[in-house]
C-alpha cells in the first residue's frame, strides 16, 4: 500500500494486484506503461510472472522488487528482461528515477530458457549487485566479453555464471590459463594439431576451441599471451575459423570469455597488446571490484557456510576504518567470539570444540615467528642444557 500511494503521489496511477495471476489478467485487460513486481508473491512467483509478461508481443518494463536479494535472483531476472532489480525498502527518490526510466524505455522481447540456476557468486554490496545484473543481461548473448579485476577477485565464477545462466549452459565450458601454458604450446593448446605435425605429436588433438564448440571458451590472464599468439586469436574471434597444427581450417561455434588483472591500456602502449585484439574483446567489459573495495561482502551470508569469520571495526560507536579491522571467528552461538588482534595468543577454551586453534608447543630459546637456522640451533642448546641440568651433567661436555 505504501508503494502505490508513493506511485500515486509522483503523478501515476496505480493499479494493486495481489497475486501474480491477478497480475497477469489486469495486464491483458488494461493498458499498463509499467510493472513493479514483487519477486515474492502467494502461488505464482516474481520470476514466473516475469517470464509471462516477457512472452506477451507488446511487454511493458518490468522492475523486480525484492527483500531478499541473491545472485541466482538477480541474474535470473536480468537474464529474463527485466527492466532492473532493486532491493526493498526502496527510496522515494529510487522509486522516481526508476518510473521515469521504464517510461522512456519499451524494450524488445528477449526469448530465454530456464538455466541451471547454479552459481558460486557470493556478495550483496552495490557493486556485486551491478556485476550480478550485467551477467545477467549478457547470459543469453553471444557477444566477447572481457572481464577485469585483481588476482582473487573471482574473474572464473563470473565467467561461469555468464556460461550457466545462458542458452549455452548445456553444451561445454572450457577454461584455459594463458599465463601458465608456455608460448610454444599455446597453438596446441588453443587449436590442435594433427598426428606427425611435429615431434612428439603422437595422436591428434582437438584444442580448446573445438572442445568448447558450442559452449564457451574461457581465455583467463590472456594479457599474458604472447604477441604472435594474439594474431591467431583475432582471426578465431573475427572469423570464427581456427586451423589446428598440420591440418585444415575448422569452422567453430564458440562464445569467447577473456580475463585480465593487467591494465590493457597500458600494455598497448608498451606494445605487449595488439589493439584491434582489445577491441576485439572489450565488447561487452566487466570491471570486477577488488573485495577491500567492497567489505559489505566480507561476510559470507550463513546459509552459504556455516563456520564463518566476522568483520567488524575497533572503532567506537561502530565507525567504520578500511585500515583497522578486527576479525571474530566462531561457528554459530555456541563460540564465546571475541575480537583477535595482531599478537593476540589463542586458547581453546574460549572457543567452541568445532573451531579450536591448535596450541603450538614452544621451545625454550627459538625465536618466535622467524625460524630459520640460527633459531633452531638455539632451540637445541636449550634442549640439551635443560637435559644436563636434569640428569646432573651440567659440568660435562
Amino acid at each position: 500500500m505504501r508503494l502505490a500511494e508513493s506511485v500515486q503521489d509522483l503523478g501515476h496511477e496505480a493499479l494493486l494486484a495481489p497475486s501474480g495471476a491477478v497480475g497477469l489478467a489486469m495486464l491483458d485487460d488494461r493498458g499498463v506503461d509499467a510493472v513493479l513486481l514483487d519477486l515474492r508473491m502467494p502461488g505464482m512467483d516474481g520470476l514466473e510472472v516475469l517470464r509471462r509478461i516477457r512472452s506477451g508481443s507488446h511487454p511493458p518494463p518490468v522492475t523486480v522488487l525484492t527483500a531478499h536479494a541473491t545472485a541466482e535472483n538477480t541474474i535470473e531476472a536480468m537474464r529474463l528482461g527485466a527492466f532492473d532489480h532493486l532491493t526493498k525498502p526502496i527510496g522515494r527518490d529510487a522509486l522516481e528515477r526508476a518510473l521515469n526510466m521504464m517510461m522512456n524505455a519499451r524494450g524488445p522481447v528477449r526469448p530465454a530458457q530456464a538455466s541451471s540456476g547454479k552459481i558460486g557468486l557470493i556478495g550483496a554490496s552495490e557493486a556485486m549487485r551491478s556485476v550480478q545484473k550485467t551477467i545477467g543481461m549478457l547470459a543469453d548473448s553471444v557477444a566477447t566479453v572481457l572481464i577485469s579485476g585483481e588476482t582473487g577477485a573471482g574473474k572464473e565464477l563470473v565467467a561461469r555464471a555468464i556460461h550457466e545462466h545462458g542458452a549455452r549452459a548445456a553444451n561445454p565450458f572450457v577454461a584455459v590459463n594463458c599465463a601458465a601454458i608456455p608460448s610454444e604450446l599455446m597453438e596446441s593448446e588453443l587449436f590442435g594439431h594433427m598426428r606427425g605435425s611435429f615431434t612428439g605429436a603422437t595422436s591428434d588433438r582437438k584444442g580448446a576451441f573445438r572442445e568448447a564448440d558450442g559452449g564457451t571458451l574461457f581465455l583467463d590472464e590472456i594479457g599474458d599471451m604472447d604477441i604472435a599468439m594474439q594474431a591467431k586469436i583475432l582471426r578465431a574471434l573475427q572469423e570464427r575459423i581456427i586451423t589446428p597444427v598440420g591440418g585444415k581450417s575448422v569452422q567453430v561455434d564458440v562464445r569467447v570469455i577473456a580475463a585480465t588483472h593487467h591494465d590493457l591500456g597500458q600494455r598497448i602502449h608498451e606494445g605487449r597488446f595488439r589493439e584491434d585484439l582489445f577491441y576485439r574483446l572489450n565488447v561487452a567489459p566487466i570491471v570486477l571490484p577488488p573485495l577491500w573495495e567492497r567489505t559489505a561482502d566480507i561476510v559470507p551470508p550463513p546459509s552459504s557456510s556455516q563456520k564463518y569469520f566476522e568483520i567488524s571495526s575497533p572503532l567506537r560507536g561502530g565507525a567504520s576504518d578500511s585500515r583497522g579491522w578486527s576479525i571474530r571467528g566462531g561457528c554459530g552461538d555456541r563460540c564465546r567470539r571475541r575480537p583477535v588482534r595482531r599478537g593476540d595468543s589463542f586458547r581453546a577454551k574460549r572457543f567452541g570444540s568445532c573451531c579450536r586453534f591448535p596450541r603450538r608447543r614452544w621451545i625454550p630459546g627459538r625465536r618466535r615467528g622467524r625460524g630459520g637456522r640460527r633459531g633452531d640451533r638455539r632451540g637445541q642448546g636449550a634442549k640439551r642444557r635443560l637435559f644436563r641440568s636434569r640428569t646432573g651433567q651440567a659440568g660435562r661436555r
